[in-house]
């Protein structure tokens, strides 16, 4: 008998995040840590757990995850990213759960790059008439 695992990627910022599922006790270990020990901040704990609590699989599966790239906001968010579309993968059911929630869009929101002639991406510099 072969245990049955599931892969998705999510991605959010410049982070992206390899998600394993297998059924199991509901552990998420994220680069080789539990997650609770890796992201310290309590809202990116919430962040992880919300497509889990959403749908109702919170200590059915246990979720393997690589995640690089970005900081640790950015890799919480693709982590959750991830997390829904394994879910997806394993279950088509939860779809319109998780779509309605809004875990399946993928956020495209990044950084604006700066511009030359300017000291940022919007901010120009000081402007004298005479």
């Amino acid at each position: 008998m072969t245990i049955q695992r599931y892969y998705a990627t999510g991605k959010r910022k410049s982070a992206i995040a390899r998600v394993y599922m297998k059924s199991g006790s509901g552990s998420i270990t994220v680069n080789k840590r539990n997650y609770e020990e890796y992201f310290t901040r309590p809202s990116l704990k919430m962040i992880i757990s919300q497509p889990l609590e959403i749908t109702g699989k919170k200590d059915q599966f246990d979720f393997y995850v690589n995640v690089s790239g970005g900081g640790v906001a950015g890799q919480a968010g693709a982590v959750k990213h991830g997390i829904s579309k394994v879910l997806l993968e394993c279950d088509p059911e939860l779809r319109p759960i998780l779509k309605k929630a809004g875990f399946l869009t993928r956020d495209a929101r990044v950084k604006e790059r700066k511009k030359y002639g300017q000291p940022g991406a919007r901010k120009r510099f000081q402007f004298s008439k005479r």
